[in-house]
């Protein structure tokens, strides 16, 4: 059933600003050029409200987003070639490129990363897809990047938030395997990580000692977001092609796995900061209902719902058609009071007051 927008989005009073204009960046922003087809025409749709949906502008595909913890900055993704790293204030909406950028910080980690050939060098072809941020003991983290570009690969980076703005510095990579196109990211326990693979259609997690190795139970689950539970006994992986999440668990054998129907195409998944509510964001068609081929992927309805991780049990709670220059929406996650969504075919991310 098709749930209005506005009952969702309830009696909240609009907000005083619509789109702030983003800070200078530290270097020339490079020409977005031509979009791909299929993507919104970077720069061309003005960034003006859309009644309470406001946007965060001159971006490009910001697909995925990661919460800095205990500070005021997001991470947005860039997943289309001239994307970058991006970090947006959560109270200005202000926007500054932390990576790539003409003099990254580098601290290559190689005892962790032994497969990593070094530092990444390109510019103009670097995409940021996936993102995952793993919060550390004080107030430097591990942020973790599927990247496509020269290498198909998952970036390590370590954030330094007791600087303002945060720091960013690039300490290794996990190059993939040559069957594998990654897609969402999430670390796992013992200082590894796991990473969707749409082609192959599963999970593949990497270690130091190991490498790069299937996760059991993971197959068939038409893999796309990705999350994983506060204590690592749990993953959870969108299958974008046949609107379902699939929770699976790991180290327990035989594997459990459930599956639950989510009526819509969901991307990526962000578990809440207290693990009580998984968000899914993703797609239906121009009507709301499930997209068929031929795609209309610039008409495509944007698709917000809850799930709670232990039940499954799933509640939509935001529903929109398509917007020009955003599209629709390929993650969520709550900023404060505010639900922000990214965007991948979109050059801007939006945000408007939390559903009740």
């Amino acid at each position: 059933m098709r749930v209005p927008t506005l009952a969702l989005l309830g009696l909240a009073a609009t907000f005083a600003l619509g789109c702030r204009a983003t800070e200078p960046m530290p270097e020339p922003t490079p020409d977005a050029g031509e979009a791909p087809p299929g993507f919104t025409d970077y720069g061309a749709t003005p960034c003006e409200p859309v009644g309470e949906i406001q946007f965060i502008c001159d971006l490009i595909s910001p697909e995925d987003l990661a919460i800095i913890p205990d500070s005021e900055w997001v991470i947005a993704s860039g997943a289309q070639e001239g994307g970058r790293i991006h970090l947006v204030h959560m109270r200005d909406k202000t926007t500054t490129v932390l990576f790539p950028t003409v003099q990254p910080a580098e601290r290559f980690d190689a005892t962790t990363y032994p497969t990593c050939p070094g530092p990444l060098e390109e510019r103009e072809a670097f995409r940021a897809h996936g993102l995952y941020l793993k919060p550390g003991d004080g107030a430097v983290h591990t942020l973790y990047v599927v990247h496509h570009g020269t290498r198909e690969s998952v970036e390590v980076f370590e954030i330094d938030a007791q600087a303002s703005p945060p720091g960013l510095a690039w300490v290794g990579c996990a190059p993939a395997l040559s069957t594998l196109s990654l897609n969402s990211v999430v670390a796992v326990p013992g200082g590894g990580l796991a990473a969707t693979s749409g082609p192959t259609g599963d999970v593949w997690e990497w270690h130091t000692g190991t490498g790069w190795r299937r996760i059991p139970g993971s197959e068939d689950t038409a893999p796309n977001g990705l999350e994983i539970s506060k204590d690592g006994r749990w993953m959870y992986i969108a299958g974008w092609a046949e609107e379902k999440v699939t929770r699976i668990s790991r180290g327990q054998t035989p594997v459990q796995k459930d599956v639950v129907d989510l009526g819509f195409r969901p991307d990526n998944l962000r578990m809440s900061a207290d693990g009580s509510v998984i968000l899914a964001a993703g797609h239906t068609d121009k009507d709301g209902r499930s997209i068929t081929e031929p795609r209309e992927p610039l008409r495509e309805t944007s698709n917000v719902a809850e799930i709670d991780p232990q039940t499954l049990d799933v509640r939509r709670i935001f529903e929109h058609p398509a917007i020009d220059g955003f599209v629709a929406s390929t993650t969520a996650t709550r900023v404060g009071n505010e639900l922000w969504l990214g965007s991948y075919r979109g050059d801007r991310i939006a945000y408007f007051p939390a559903p009740e």
